[in-house]
């Protein structure tokens, strides 16, 4: 598993409320939808411009308005004159950089979140900005890709399945919120099996290869936890917002949007734990290995010890008894053997070997 981190840097010399991409992900052709429904009609619609939203203003009814591909400064600039959004609003909207935030202008609430999934082909992480504007009526999601964790709610909107087509555009934002927030989990399962993985590997054929892997996966994790952790605030804040916008009923449900993701970070910061320990186990077995290699290299220099000196007396330019007697030379390997072989025997007992 690839890491897949996107480090964006906000250009000095740009004022604020400049209106600039700051994002690597890129599409060319950029796509607005509309979901219009309530209790008992429900429409989809695929539009071109933003100002063929106009007829739904008049509506009574929810719109749920998704642009896929904010890279496109004009579109996003006309979404923003049409809705009359806050520069600052804007500008937050094209920063891909921008950490999980709220802010309340009062006639919509801007949201920005990071949705997190896994590529199906190479099982990378891939981190989304998207952004989230919450007005009476209404719910506008700018996302950079077309790829998003949001159709088994339209399939639940188009159904009519659930009290999502009997509430408003608050459960709404809940109901957008929540399947981000799930998608973690499926994320996290992903992880939870790579790590087990690499801990198998770590104990029965570690390797530098396998210890690079770990590494990547802690340092996914700790991105990950960058990613997430401020929209912690962002739930437990949208969940005791006192806006008319958010409705109490809305509300409840945040709250438990706000224990999930309470457990998700409770999951990585276990599993940040959990690499620790392999990482230690790694170190401990690669230490245990040199200190065996040690100890054999060890007992083998010993053994060579006393047969060495028996070889270096034979090596002095001096007289030797074989002169006289020529079976000292025998004897004295046979001795130089027992002495080895005793000592093998000796490091077994004591289990040195």
């Amino acid at each position: 598993m690839h890491k897949f981190i996107r480090t964006v840097t906000r250009e000095l010399d740009l004022p604020s409320g400049e209106m600039v991409h700051l994002g690597e992900k890129k599409i060319e052709d950029y796509k607005i939808t509309v979901i219009d429904y309530d209790e008992g009609q429900f429409q989809e619609k695929e539009i071109k411009s933003i100002e063929e939203y106009i007829p739904y203003e008049k509506n009574p009814t929810v719109t749920w308005v998704n642009v896929d591909g904010i890279n496109n400064v004009e579109v996003i600039e006309k979404i923003g004159k049409h809705f009359n959004l806050h520069d600052l609003t804007m500008e937050d909207i094209l920063n891909t950089g921008q950490h999980p935030m709220i802010e309340d202008f009062g006639d919509y609430l801007f949201l920005i979140l990071k949705m997190i999934y896994c590529d199906g082909k190479d099982s990378n992480i891939i981190v989304e900005h998207i952004s989230l504007l919450i007005g009476q009526n209404f719910v506008i999601s700018l996302q950079e890709g077309r790829e998003d964790v949001f159709d088994p709610l339209r399939k639940r909107i188009r159904l009519g399945k659930g009290r999502i087509r009997k509430m408003g555009a608050g459960y709404l934002a809940y109901a957008l919120i929540d399947a981000i927030v799930d998608n973690y989990f499926a994320v996290l399962h992903k992880i939870g099996e790579e790590i087990e993985f690499l801990e198998e590997e770590i104990i029965n054929t570690p390797s530098a290869d396998t210890l690079r892997q770990v590494y990547n996966l802690k340092r996914e994790l700790l991105f990950l936890r960058k990613s997430i952790w401020p929209l912690r605030e962002v739930i437990s804040c949208l969940s005791r917002e006192e806006s008319l916008l958010i409705k109490e009923a809305a509300g409840i449900y945040l709250r438990d949007v706000y224990d999930n993701l309470i457990q998700v970070i409770d999951t990585i910061e276990t599993f940040r734990d959990i690499l620790c320990g392999i990482l230690e186990i790694y170190m401990s077995s690669n230490s245990n290995k040199m200190n065996e290699v040690v100890k054999v290299l060890t007992i083998i220099s010993t053994i060579f010890i006393p047969l060495s000196f028996i070889a270096s007396i034979y090596g002095m330019n001096i007289l030797m008894p074989e002169k006289d007697y020529p079976w000292t030379y025998p004897v004295v390997i046979v001795v130089m053997l027992l002495i080895g072989i005793s000592m093998v025997i000796h490091f077994r007992k004591k289990k040195w070997l």
